[in-house]
C-alpha cells in the first residue's frame, strides 16, 4: 500500500465527500461560514492519530489532496468559526463531524454529553461551549471505492399503470421468515432471497417500497428506555445504507437485493427523508451538519437565529433554500440511482421540501425543477407525502407534475365507509375513480391509494380495536393518532366469537377489493394480506421486535391462507382487466348506444339522481366502467358495494351474460357464470362483476 503522505495538496473542489482515484483521495465538504476546517485522519472506531488543516477554499468548498491515501481510510473533520448561537453559528472544533458525504460508516455513536456543542448542564444552556472531544464516542466515514458488477441488470420501468406497491420494512419483512437462513434473516441478503422474491412473485407486486434505508441515529431517549428508532426516519447519513441491515458489506448487499429483485420484474422505490435529520433542535448533539455551517444547513427562525425552524415535528427543517444544502441531496438521490439503480422515491414530509425561505410551499420552487429537469431522477417514480405541520402543510395535489401523492383521503373515505359512516357516497365515488378533484391536471396514478401503511393501524386491527394501545412505547399511550377511523364489531380485541369474526374477515376482504379496483396506483402494506396485528399498538415506530416484524406463521392458517388467496386473485384481476387500472380519467362519456365509460347507479341498477347522492343514509353504491376492448367488443367491471347493516339484492341489466369474479362475503367464489341478473351482496361486503357483449348489442 502506498504511503499516506503528511500533507495535503490543494486537490479539488469537486466532487464533494472523498473520492479515491486510485493515486490518492480528494475531500472536499461544504460551509460558508467556517473560519478554518481540519481534515481528521483515524486508526480505527476511537482514536484520532493526525490532523491536516484542508487550506483551499473555492466557491465555499474546503478541499484538499492526500497523496497516497486509499479505500478503507477511516476520516471526519473538524470545522473552526463562530460559537455564537443567537447568531445562528455554532462552530466547535472540538466535536468530530462525519462527512455529510460519507458512503461508509465505522463503529457506532455511543451517546455522551460530549457529543453536544454545549455543557448540557450549564444554566446558560446552548449558549454554554463545550470544550471536551467527541472523536472517542462519535461513529466516522470510510473511504470507498464503488464497485460493482450490475451485469445486464435492467431498471424493469413498470408503467405507473401496472404498478402495485408494497410498502415494507427491511428488518421486519423477513426476520421472522423460516424460509430465509436464520443468519439472513431481516437483512437485505433476505430481501433479495429466492424466497421472498418468489413470495412477491405469486401476490403479484411489481414494486417493493422500503422504509428508510439511510443510516439512522438511535434516539438517545429511546435508547434510555430501552427502544429503538424502528421506523428509520432520523438521518445520519444520507449516502450510507444502514449497516444493522447487512453483514459484511452492507452496500455491497444492498446492491446484490436489488439485482436479484430487478431480475425478477420488481422495482425498489426507498423512502427518503431529506425534510430533518438527526440532530434535532437547537438543543441537539453536534455531529456533522450543525458543526459544519449550522446557519446554512437549517432553517432557523427569522429573527430568533439561535432556535430552528419545527416544520417537521423533529426540531429542525432541513434548508433547501441553500444551492449547496439542496445539491447534497440531489446527489444522494442520483447517487442512489446510479450506484445502487434504485427505481424511485417515496419522499417523506415532502411539503417541507417545497418551501423557500419563509415563503411558504412552492410547487415551483427550485428543488422540484431541479429534480423534474434532472436527466436521472426525472425518469424514475417520484412520489410525496404531501403534508407536514408547518404553515399551509397539506398540499394534498398541489405538487408537481411527475409526482405522485399518498392519498389519506382515500384511506379515510374507504375506512369511513367500510366501518358504516353515513353521508359517504359522493367522497367514495371521487376517490374510487381516481380522485380527480385532486389530480385531474395529471392521471389517475398520481393518487398513491392506500387504506393502511407503516404509519397507522394495519388493517387485521382496523377491524379488531377502536382504541390504541401504544404503552410499550413508554409514552403512557399518549402518542398515536385517537381515532384509527376502525370499528371493532363488537368486542375489542382478538375474540373467539365466530359471528364478530366472520364480519371483521369480510370487512377486511371488502377494503381490499376496494383498492384493487379502484382507478390510482394501490399501495398494500405488507402482512396485510395474511391478517399482520400489531395488538393494537398504532404508533410502532420505536418496536423493533414481535409487534412490528411480519408473523408468517399467520399465512399457515386458515384465515390467512384464505386472506392471502383473495389478494393474490384480486391483483390478478387488476393486471387482467384494463379497465380496473386505466389511467386517463373517465367522465361518463357515452361510446356506444347505452354505455359510458363510467355509471355510478343504486342497488335497483338505476342512476343516482342528485337526491340520491345528498341522501345522508344511502349506503349501496355501483361503480360501473365498460370500455371497447377492440372494434366488436364491450368490455364491462362493476364494483357492487354495500356499506350498510343487511344484505342488499343488486339488480344488472338483464339479457346480458354476468360473471361474478370475486365476492368479498364469499372468499372462494371465483369467476361463476349468474343464472340471472341478480346478486345479493351481503351486509359490509362487495363483489365484482363483468361482462363481455357485441357492440351491435
Amino acid at each position: 500500500m502506498p504511503r499516506i503522505s503528511d500533507r495535503l495538496d490543494a486537490g479539488l473542489p469537486y466532487p464533494l465527500g472523498a473520492t479515491w482515484d486510485g493515486l490518492g483521495v480528494n475531500f472536499a465538504v461544504f460551509s460558508a461560514n467556517a473560519t478554518a476546517v481540519d481534515l481528521c485522519l483515524c486508526d480505527g472506531q476511537h482514536h484520532e492519530f493526525t490532523r491536516l488543516p484542508l487550506r483551499e477554499r473555492t466557491d465555499e468548498i474546503w478541499h484538499g489532496y492526500l497523496p497516497g491515501a486509499a479505500p478503507g481510510l477511516v476520516y471526519g473533520f473538524r470545522a473552526h468559526g463562530p460559537y455564537e448561537p443567537e447568531n445562528g453559528h455554532r462552530f466547535n472544533p472540538n466535536k468530530f463531524l462525519l462527512d455529510p458525504y460519507a458512503k461508509q460508516l465505522v463503529g457506532n455513536i455511543r451517546w455522551s454529553d460530549t457529543l453536544f456543542g454545549y455543557r448540557t448542564h450549564s444554566p446558560r444552556a446552548d449558549l454554554s461551549f463545550d470544550r471536551r472531544d467527541s472523536c472517542p464516542v462519535m461513529i466516522k466515514g470510510m473511504v470507498v471505492a464503488d464497485n460493482f458488477a450490475w451485469g445486464d441488470d435492467k431498471a424493469p420501468n413498470t408503467p405507473w399503470s401496472d404498478t402495485v406497491i408494497y410498502e415494507a420494512h427491511v428488518k421486519g419483512l423477513t426476520k421472522l421468515l423460516e424460509s430465509v437462513g436464520e443468519h439472513e434473516r431481516g437483512t437485505y441478503a433476505a430481501l433479495g432471497s429466492p424466497a421472498v422474491i418468489a413470495y412477491l412473485q405469486r401476490l403479484g407486486i411489481t414494486a417493493v417500497e422500503l422504509l428508510p434505508i439511510h443510516a439512522i441515529l438511535q434516539d438517545r431517549e429511546l435508547t434510555r428506555k430501552n427502544l429503538k428508532n424502528y421506523w428509520g426516519y432520523n438521518t445520519l447519513s444520507f449516502f450510507t445504507p444502514e449497516p444493522r441491515y447487512g453483514d459484511t458489506d452492507p452496500a455491497h448487499e444492498l446492491r446484490v437485493a436489488i439485482r436479484q429483485l430487478h431480475a425478477a420484474g420488481i422495482e425498489v422505490i426507498l423512502d427518503v427523508v431529506y425534510n430533518h435529520t438527526c440532530e434535532s433542535s437547537e438543543l441537539g448533539p453536534t455531529l456533522s451538519w450543525r458543526g459544519l455551517d449550522n446557519a446554512n444547513y437549517y432553517r432557523l427562525i427569522e429573527g430568533d437565529r439561535r432556535r430552528c425552524v419545527n416544520d417537521t415535528g423533529t426540531g429542525n427543517t432541513v434548508n433547501f433554500s441553500h444551492a449547496r444544502v439542496a445539491q447534497i441531496v440531489m446527489d444522494s438521490l442520483r447517487y442512489f440511482v446510479q450506484s445502487f439503480h434504485v427505481d424511485g422515491f417515496r419522499f417523506d414530509l415532502c411539503t417541507t421540501l417545497g418551501r423557500e425561505n419563509y415563503s411558504g410551499f412552492d410547487p415551483g420552487c427550485g428543488f422540484f425543477d431541479s429534480l423534474r429537469q434532472d436527466p436521472v431522477l426525472s425518469r424514475v417514480k417520484l412520489i410525496s407525502e404531501p403534508w407536514d405541520i408547518g404553515p399551509g402543510g397539506y398540499q394534498l395535489g398541489n405538487h408537481p407534475p411527475g409526482f405522485s401523492e399518498w392519498n389519506d383521503r382515500y384511506r379515510d373515505t374507504l375506512r369511513r365507509y367500510w366501518r358504516g359512516d353515513s353521508g359517504q357516497r359522493p367522497e367514495l365515488a371521487k376517490r374510487l375513480s381516481g380522485s380527480a378533484d385532486f389530480f385531474g391536471l395529471r392521471r389517475p396514478s398520481a393518487s398513491i391509494n392506500h387504506v393502511t401503511s407503516h404509519d397507522g393501524a394495519p388493517l387485521a386491527d382496523l377491524v379488531m380495536y377502536e382504541g390504541k394501545y401504544n404503552e410499550a412505547n413508554g409514552e403512557d399511550n399518549r402518542d398515536g393518532t385517537s381515532d384509527n377511523l376502525s370499528r371493532n364489531w363488537g368486542m375489542e380485541g382478538p375474540t373467539e366469537d365466530p359471528a364478530i369474526n366472520t364480519i371483521r374477515d369480510r370487512v377486511e376482504r371488502s377494503f381490499l377489493t376496494s383498492l384493487f379496483c379502484s382507478q390510482g396506483t394501490p399501495m398494500l402494506l405488507a402482512g396485510d394480506e395474511f391478517g399482520r396485528s400489531q395488538a393494537g399498538n398504532n404508533n410502532a415506530y420505536c418496536q423493533d421486535n414481535e409487534i412490528s416484524w411480519l408473523d408468517w406463521s399467520l399465512l399457515s392458517s386458515e384465515a390467512g391462507e384464505t386472506l392471502f388467496d383473495f389478494t393474490r386473485r384480486l391483483i390478478a384481476l387488476r393486471r387482467r382487466f384494463s379497465i380496473l387500472r386505466g389511467d386517463k380519467f373517465v367522465h361518463g362519456t357515452e361510446f356506444a348506444p347505452g354505455w359510458r365509460d363510467l355509471e355510478w347507479l343504486d342497488e335497483r341498477n338505476r342512476p343516482l339522481a342528485e337526491e340520491d347522492w345528498t341522501n345522508s343514509q344511502g349506503r349501496a353504491l355501483v361503480m360501473r366502467r365498460a370500455a371497447l376492448k377492440d372494434d366488436e367488443k364491450i368490455e364491462i367491471v362493476a364494483l357492487l358495494m354495500n356499506g350498510s347493516e343487511d344484505p342488499l339484492l343488486f339488480n344488472l341489466p338483464e339479457g346480458i351474460d354476468w360473471r361474478i369474479l370475486i365476492d368479498s362475503g364469499d372468499p372462494v367464489l371465483d369467476n361463476v357464470l349468474l343464472e340471472d341478473a341478480v346478486v345479493t351482496v351481503e351486509a359490509h361486503a362487495c363483489a365484482v362483476v363483468m361482462a363481455t357483449l357485441d357492440v351491435t348489442t
